[in-house]
């Protein structure tokens, strides 16, 4: 009856979790939620009010598709300041969220039949994103032992003249590791050795701990003009309903994504981007505060997880996600994730979420309360010593 394109799709884990949930809420049951990967916060108030101020003066009209220019001018700057590189506007490709800045690169790249290497475990869309253009996903593990980047050796072994796309997702939305220089040089000779491209994930590029700095591909010698960075304000600036997102990449890339937006969404909301010109522009101590406290959260939560007998789990680097390896108890992520909301309240995903890599492990989203991360913690205790 459908395509291919579509019959293949699958739901967000994230998602289906939420909405069985809520359903065990509206049946009296009190949950804890740590599914769901955003802000526990609201957007910051200078953004708010610059929205809310753009409504009032009518900026409610069509917008040029790829952005209005003095945001994709501030895009620039921003992201030319975090990289140490000189990128001009013309490069900047606005959305509504990052969503499309995954999707519409793709479609412009990846030929049927064309592989695209893609992290296992890793956000969901990346392989419902190349079914759609057509391509052939090919995964690479995340080792825990490398800190949850690639399995260098598969790499080496997967990578070839089929290939066209290799994504890339640092700091990584499950696992919550950063790939190390070492390893996106040993990227970087691979792509240029095979004359691919790569799309950098780096929504959670502002959200990294202890100082680290953190690396990105586009850097490094060579691989500007064959890389397309994905970003957005989502997760930076507590702005996930707001929908906006931006992409870097060649100016020629830039120009046949913006046709596509054209066709598609035809242009991100005005007053949204307004919003996000104030973020960017305004005061940055806002997020300095909730890195430290995601931090803090971070190193509470992940320590009383390393408490409990028969879980480990190693310490993010960056974004606001913990992924424990619980595979000491011998049962299926999928069965652990499924028993601790129906038994003990506590909403959690499980590894297989994000990709088969993921058995052995649960996604934990600490971008909470500290009582929530406290009470969710004894439950989870009582409930594992109850099977181990």
């Amino acid at each position: 009856m459908f395509t291919e394109r579509v019959a293949s799709l699958h739901a967000e884990g994230a998602y289906a979790v939420l909405a069985r949930a809520q359903a065990l809420e509206a049946q009296g049951r009190k949950i804890l939620h740590l599914e769901i990967g955003q802000p526990d916060f609201p957007t910051f108030p200078n953004i708010s009010q610059a929205g809310i101020e753009a409504i009032q003066q009518g900026q409610t009209r069509y917008t040029p598709p790829a952005g209005i220019p003095a945001l994709r001018a501030a895009i620039a700057k921003s992201v030319s300041n975090r990289l140490g590189l000189n990128i001009g506007p013309a490069r900047v490709v606005v959305g509504p969220g990052a969503k499309p800045g995954l999707f519409f690169p793709s479609l412009a790249l990846v030929n049927p039949g064309d592989e695209v290497l893609y992290p296992d475990p890793g956000f969901p869309t990346y392989e419902a994103m190349i079914k759609v253009a057509g391509g052939i996903p090919i995964p690479i593990p995340l080792r825990e032992e490398n800190c949850f980047s690639f399995d260098l050796e598969v790499f080496d072994a997967r990578i070839s003249e089929k290939t066209r796309l290799i994504i890339l997702n640092s700091p990584a939305n499950p696992t919550g590791g950063v790939i190390s220089l070492a390893d996106l040089n040993h990227i970087a000779e691979k792509v240029k050795e095979h004359d691919t491209w790569v799309m950098s994930d780096e929504i959670y590029a502002h959200l990294v701990y202890d100082g680290l700095q953190l690396p990105s591909i586009a850097s490094l010698p060579g691989m500007l003009n064959r890389t397309v960075i994905v970003d957005g304000f989502s997760k930076t600036y507590a702005m996930t309903g707001w929908r906006l997102g931006f992409m870097v990449m060649p100016e020629a890339l830039a120009e046949r994504v913006e046709l596509l937006l054209t066709h598609s969404i035809g242009c991100t909301a005005t007053f949204t981007q307004i919003a996000g010109l104030q973020a960017l522009a305004g005061p940055q101590d806002h997020v300095e505060e909730k890195l430290n406290e995601y931090k803090r959260r971070r190193d509470f939560f992940v320590g009383g997880l390393n408490a409990i007998p028969g879980v480990s789990c190693q310490v993010p680097k960056g974004a606001f996600y913990s992924f424990p390896n619980i595979s000491s108890f011998g049962l299926a992520s999928k069965e652990i994730a499924v028993r601790l909301l129906d038994e003990a309240g506590v909403a959690v995903l499980a590894g297989t979420d994000f990709g088969p890599g993921g058995e052995g492990y649960l996604r934990l989203c600490y971008a909470t309360s500290m009582d929530v991360l406290e009470e969710s913690l004894e439950k989870m205790e009582a409930w594992f010593q109850s099977i181990y």
